[in-house]
């Protein structure tokens, strides 16, 4: 089944969005990596003044929840996927896309699905077995 257009999709709301590398690489090679692209992000939430709840970066992807408008969104999350590229392709000496198909997008109905988004984000590493805990990865956040 195709995707809805964003067209659909209320102005604002809440979002659970998620990137994936391009044929499902890792995005992440070292810690450097991460570090990088949480600066890159945080200085896009700043810019855009984006209300996050939650994020969490895996090897090949990441995930990120936050109230803003649709607009916004595709905005900070074009700017945040590029310049992180940038650097990365530069940093490896590679070329040609970081990232695969555009953002995956759903939007977050009410609290309750709020909280199940976040805990969903936030499970993400120990459903994948690369820690025990939630409270054991060091790449994502909650507030």
């Amino acid at each position: 089944m195709a995707r809805l257009p964003r067209s659909t999709f209320p102005e604002f709301g809440v979002w659970h969005a998620t990137t994936r590398g391009v044929e499902r690489r890792r995005v992440y090679l070292d810690r450097d990596d991460g570090r990088e692209f949480l600066a890159q992000l945080s200085r896009v939430v700043d810019r855009f003044e984006l209300d996050v709840y939650a994020f969490c970066l895996m090897p090949n992807h990441y995930h990120f929840v936050v109230e803003c408008s649709r607009e916004l969104l595709s905005r900070a999350l074009h700017r945040v996927n590029g310049l992180y590229a940038e650097g990365f392709n530069a940093k490896y000496r590679r070329s040609g896309h970081l990232w695969g198909d555009r953002f995956a997008l759903w939007q977050v109905r009410d609290e309750e699905h709020l909280a199940a988004t976040c805990s969903y984000v936030l499970a993400n590493p120990v459903r994948a077995g690369l820690c025990a805990s939630t409270d054991d990865w060091p790449w994502s956040w909650s507030r």
